[in-house]
């Protein structure tokens, strides 16, 4: 799958992206060209497998860059805990040296990077086509937040 596409379930239809960063263990440089090719082809089976679709896979020495869709059955981790656990096992077993590289016997990191896409707009866009919408064109706004006040 190169670019998104709806993805249409029984009562349901989405189009759900994210871009996920995950960085390798100790932020250690390990990637390498038989590495990233290792990832790419256990992301490939991954998507095979699963119900997520891998649109773009980057790699920068010591962290790869994942734009994914999927369902909305997937919290964001869950989908981070497939690729984490199957990716880390494939290349340990594939590249023993990496292992070596990263005591503890851990692949990635423990934290990551999660970012919700999306194809039609930014923010001010669907708020402009929220506001636009009904019968009589008279949107009121009962909330809104100036500032993102959770979890500080």
């Amino acid at each position: 799958m190169s670019k998104s596409e709806y993805i249409h379930k029984s009562h349901d239809v989405t189009v759900l992206l994210y871009h996920v960063v995950i960085p390798a263990k100790y932020r250690k440089v390990v990637f390498s060209k038989a590495v990233d090719e290792t990832l790419k082809e256990t992301c490939i089976e991954i998507a095979k497998r699963y119900q997520i679709h891998f649109l773009e896979i980057g790699t920068d020495k010591n962290h790869v860059h994942f734009l994914v869709q999927s369902v909305p059955n997937y919290a964001v981790t869950k989908i981070v805990t497939m690729i984490k656990s199957i990716t880390a096992r494939q290349i340990f077993q594939s590249h023993p040296e990496v292992k070596k590289a990263l005591w503890g016997g851990e692949f990635w990191s423990d934290g990551y990077y999660a970012n919700t896409v999306s194809r039609f707009g930014d923010e001010s866009t669907i708020t402009k086509y929220v506001k636009e919408q009904g019968i009589e064109k008279e949107y009121t706004v009962l909330h809104k937040e100036t500032q993102l006040t959770l979890f500080q």
